[in-house]
């Protein structure tokens, strides 16, 4: 497999899918949402978007399979695995906020290879392939080198369904405030990820995600010389569905904290 020939290949495609959420974008009708559940919304366009990224994707290994987060396609592939979220901030789409993207990875029997982030806004392609650099629009990025806390920008997400964890994760947000130079959450966490790879957040944290909003950005920021973690420092983060990312540096301190709080 010539995995940067693939890359390249994906790169296309999802750029074209791009085109038609832009295009989709100026002339959005809010009325035409709808709830897959609590505060958890979908639309035509990610539906649409997902559909011309699965059709063109297949074209590059028909027997792939497919996790896709609106289900227009369930595909179990016996060596590679296509994971997508063809509208990663649905909500900021909606409300006309200028930070929503595309992610695709391609796993090869378990371990990605490939992973894709189109922030379209700002029209950046973040990319990176096995064997080869973190790229953002065909510059090599790096994560930050920023050696502390207290020297850091992180980012985060706000949970907006199953509030269970909410009381510990806000302790946990006040000490990440009350330590760093501040906390941001854009609404995206693939954006939030390779934001994290090109050194603009030294680290991210999140919980109750799904594969799809964070398959290609964990992969990205690994390339680039981050670490990816599961809340309790192992690497189990695709089931628990939890996400430390950081520079490496930062890694000790945020898992110390989280550590107070979820367990």
């Amino acid at each position: 497999m010539n995995y940067e020939l693939l890359c390249t290949k994906v790169i296309s495609i999802v750029r074209l899918t791009g085109n038609f959420i832009r295009k989709e974008a100026m002339q959005f009708d809010v009325q035409k949402i709808e709830y897959k559940g609590l505060n958890d919304m979908v639309s035509y366009v990610d539906k649409t978007a997902e559909q011309k990224l699965v059709q063109n994707l297949e074209k590059l290994i028909p027997d792939a399979g497919f996790i896709t987060e609106e289900k227009t396609i369930n595909r179990i592939g016996k060596t590679y695995t296509w994971i997508i979220d063809p509208l990663d901030g649905t909500t900021n789409f909606i409300h006309g906020i200028p930070a929503y993207g595309i992610s695709v990875a391609l796993y090869e029997d378990g371990l990605p290879v490939i992973g894709v982030v189109y922030e379209l806004n700002r029209g950046e392609m973040f990319y990176s392939y096995k064997g080869g650099p973190a790229l953002m629009n065909k510059k090599e990025i790096k994560v930050s080198t920023n050696p502390d806390l207290k020297s850091s920008l992180l980012a985060t997400g706000f949970p907006y369904y199953q509030f269970d964890k909410q009381p510990q994760y806000l302790k946990l947000l006040t000490e990440m405030m009350q330590k760093s130079h501040g906390v941001r959450r854009i609404g995206a966490a693939a954006i939030d990820l390779v934001y994290t790879a090109c050194g603009r957040f030294d680290a991210f944290f999140e919980y109750n995600l799904q594969q799809w909003d964070f398959a290609a950005g964990c992969f990205i920021v690994q390339q680039a010389g981050g670490e990816v973690y599961d809340f309790a420092g192992g690497n189990d983060y695709f089931s628990k569905r939890e996400i430390l990312a950081t520079n490496g540096k930062l890694t000790a301190e945020m898992l110390t904290a989280i550590k107070q709080y979820f367990n």
